[in-house]
């Protein structure tokens, strides 16, 4: 019988192999696994029966058992289901989501040896080309790592609702269904954003993927938490994109023009002007947004996503055209529903 080849030994892993090794061993255990299930009536009995729907990832985000997700994943879930690392599974309670935002807050009560939360990161100052980490349980695998860079910054995708979820990060590492929900972190093992979604007309990485930047989810999750749900900050102005574009396209000039202002609001009280619809039908423009905050508009989704930058309150400089006069306003915000 022929003897087995000599194992060639090999020297200690290098540095860089170490450094990602300790990276996913500390970071494993704050990284959950998500099932869903919904509701199934039989149409001829009228049971009704709990049903698998479908899986993501998650992470721990404070010692008080909140989990952050996507809201895609939990959207029309009868209940969910968090596993841990260590095999311990436990039923989940959301606490609230923001669709525009594709984030959701769940909570699961954990009596001892509770998870460690990520430690946070930031996203403004983050650099294409620098490593990250992506974390989760595609396919239902068990906590898969998947490496790769910072391929862009400030990529958009639609949002429900109509908006845009702006400054997303764009990665190529491998991202998959049963990624979303889970954590993107830099080389210091800190959340820098959460992994949402993929560009592939198969449904597979193709390496394009998207995450949450991370500074948008912490001004977003501590809200789900305090109030169970995202209160957007409002002008309490009627705009709308598709007529937006046409108006623009009529009249030459680039913003977001102003359909109505609803009284009493924060734009009412700032004074700002609506268009005028004249007895033949003909629109005569009224005032037209042209930056907020300093950031440029043309499209009403930057507008939302510009004013989302705030908070309920907050006093933020406004320009518009008015007669092809430029006027700057300083308007404070309202909340909206």
């Amino acid at each position: 019988m022929g003897e087995p080849r000599p194992v060639t030994p090999r020297g200690p892993l290098g540095a860089d192999e170490q450094a990602v090794i300790a990276l996913f061993e500390r970071a494993r255990a704050s990284v959950v696994y998500i099932s869903t299930t919904e509701r199934v009536i039989n149409p001829w009995t009228r049971n009704v029966f709990q049903v698998p729907r479908g899986t993501g990832s998650g992470f721990i985000w404070d010692e008080r058992g909140h989990v952050v997700t996507n809201a895609h994943v939990i959207a029309g879930a009868a209940s969910a289901k968090v596993r841990l690392a260590d095999g311990r599974a436990f039923d989940a309670v959301l606490v609230g989501a923001s669709p525009a935002h594709d984030l959701a807050v769940l909570r699961i009560s954990v009596s001892s040896d509770p998870p460690r939360p990520l430690p946070l990161g930031t996203s403004h100052d983050l650099r294409v080309g620098q490593s990250v980490f992506a974390i989760g349980n595609p396919f239902g695998l068990d906590w898969t790592l998947t490496t790769g860079i910072v391929s862009a910054l400030d990529r958009e995708l639609p949002a429900e609702g109509g908006g845009i979820i702006e400054r997303l990060i764009q990665t190529d590492a491998a991202i998959n269904p049963g990624n979303s929900g889970g954590p993107l972190l830099d080389s210091a093992g800190r959340l820098i954003g959460v992994n949402t979604a993929i560009y592939s007309p198969s449904g597979g990485s193709a390496g394009i993927g998207f995450a949450v930047p991370v500074d948008t989810v912490n001004r977003v999750v501590p809200r789900l938490i305090a109030q169970g749900r995202y209160i957007r900050p409002v002008l309490g102005i009627r705009v709308e994109e598709q007529l937006n574009a046409a108006l623009a396209a009529r009249f030459g000039v680039e913003g977001v023009y102003v359909l109505e202002v609803e009284r009493g609001s924060p734009a009412d009280r700032a004074g700002i002007r609506p268009a005028r619809v004249q007895r033949d039908g003909s629109v005569t423009p009224g005032d037209v947004i042209v930056s907020i905050s300093g950031r440029p508009l043309k499209r009403v989704a930057e507008l939302l996503a510009g004013l989302d930058q705030h908070l309920p309150g907050e006093t933020v400089p406004v320009v518009l055209l008015r007669d092809g006069r430029r006027i700057e306003l300083s308007v404070t915000l309202g909340a909206g529903q």
